[in-house]
């Protein structure tokens, strides 16, 4: 028998190599400085790798269903590996064309993108059936790392680029987080069929499903066709794109609102990773106590507040603060999903029905760093950004009241 407790150690090593991603934005200004490339170009590689992350997840979730977690944990290190190496490449001396740089990156980007998919959805089923009373805590443990990654690779990643370069850098984190992935896929397994705990249920009769029709078993198939499902995935989409938006600027947005250096800003950066991490497992603890919906009902009040705030804050320290809010919010909102879809539909396609709704996380990928991108190159301000991301909130706030409103009245029903 398997400590589930080093299971879930073992997700959380997958997640923080894969969620170094997320420190993308300290790469943007050596990008620009070094190959002439515009603020949209060096954000491009990012938002495409999102982007397959979020499709790869909606396909690779039958993969870890029928394969197992091992088998998509070696199939992620291998992907993500390679995209990183290939970077390394794109960005070496031996490539002169900058055009033809990007090119090559962008073709990387899709290759660590789809393994970043694979890898993300790989420990979630596994570990919310070694957890099956305390599923919010279990996917806060998983996706925690996810959080974490940028916290310990922001600062390790500028100052490698400062020390040995752009291309060193991405050599360096390919070889490392390849043999991270690949120890850590060893360990995952599922519990045993008939494994129980004190207290706890059997694992596979936890499970029941708050549909359309009642509180019912349900299949992947069958919860694409619920209003449910659709409310979950533009809440996610809106959340994300936020999200990803601020995190793919933090850097350059610190520096220019409160005139913080770059190595600072880098090291706001790794903040950013560590109050991701930290929001993911607190948030997703506590909808275990005040539920799914009020959970997400409190991210977007915290988020239209704090939007139309942080442009105009000065102080580094309330920037910060205001700055790390949003992000508690966006990790958590990752956290608490696969919960809550557990709550609505079950867990027993829970890899299958979890990668349907991220491909909210694969559009978001593409629509928040380039809308960041373009409104910072159109109006030379971050201040209408944040107020049009702020009015997006309201509308997210607005879907998870009805989301609430909808599924007490069901369950009363039932």
């Amino acid at each position: 028998m398997k400590n589930r407790w080093f299971i879930a150690a073992a997700a959380v090593g997958i997640h923080i190599s894969l969620g170094s991603v997320y420190a993308w934005s300290v790469f943007k200004k050596p990008f620009i400085d070094a190959f002439g490339w515009s603020d949209l170009e060096a954000g491009l590689p990012f938002g495409l790798a999102i982007f397959l992350l979020g499709t790869s997840a909606a396909v690779m979730g039958h993969i870890v269903e029928r394969k197992g977690p091992r088998f998509s944990g070696f199939l992620s290190a291998l992907m993500w590996a390679s995209g990183l190496l290939g970077a390394g490449f794109a960005t070496s001396s031996a490539l002169t064309d900058n055009t033809l740089r990007l090119w090559i990156l962008l073709i990387f980007s899709a290759v660590g993108g789809i393994g970043l998919g694979i890898g993300y959805v790989t420990p979630i089923s596994t570990l919310m059936k070694w957890f099956p009373k305390r599923r919010g805590l279990a996917t806060g443990l998983a996706i925690m790392g996810f959080g974490f990654g940028a916290f310990f690779a922001g600062p390790i990643i500028t100052w490698l680029i400062c020390a040995e370069g752009i291309s060193f850098t991405f050599y360096l984190l390919g070889v490392v987080y390849f043999i991270i992935i690949i120890v850590s896929a060893c360990y995952l397994s599922p519990p045993p069929k008939r494994w129980t705990t004190s207290g706890m249920q059997n694992n596979a009769e936890v499970t029941t499903k708050v549909s359309c029709k009642g509180i019912i078993p349900m299949q992947s198939n069958e919860v694409v066709r619920t209003s449910y499902f659709y409310g979950l995935w533009l809440m996610m989409f809106i959340n994300i794109t936020c999200g990803i938006a601020v995190i793919s600027v933090a850097s350059p947005m610190a520096q220019e609102v409160t005139g913080v250096s770059a190595l600072s800003a880098g090291t706001l950066v790794g903040m950013i990773g560590l109050l991701n991490g930290l929001g993911r497992i607190l948030w997703a603890s506590f909808s275990d106590i005040i539920g799914r919906p009020n959970t997400y009902i409190i991210f977007f009040i915290l988020q239209i507040i704090a939007f139309r705030l942080l442009p105009s804050m000065n102080n580094i320290l309330l920037f910060e603060a205001t700055l790390l809010l949003i992000i508690t919010c966006y990790g958590g909102g990752f956290s608490t999903l696969p919960a809550y879809i557990g709550d609505l539909f079950g867990f027993r396609q829970i890899s299958v029905i979890h990668g349907y709704v991220l491909t909210a996380w694969a559009m978001a990928g593409l629509v928040g760093s380039s809308l960041s991108s373009l409104i910072r190159q159109s109006t030379g301000s971050y201040d209408t950004m944040m107020q049009t991301f702020s009015c997006i909130s309201a509308v997210a706030f607005t879907i998870s009241v009805f989301m609430k409103i909808f599924i007490s009245r069901r369950l009363r029903n039932v």
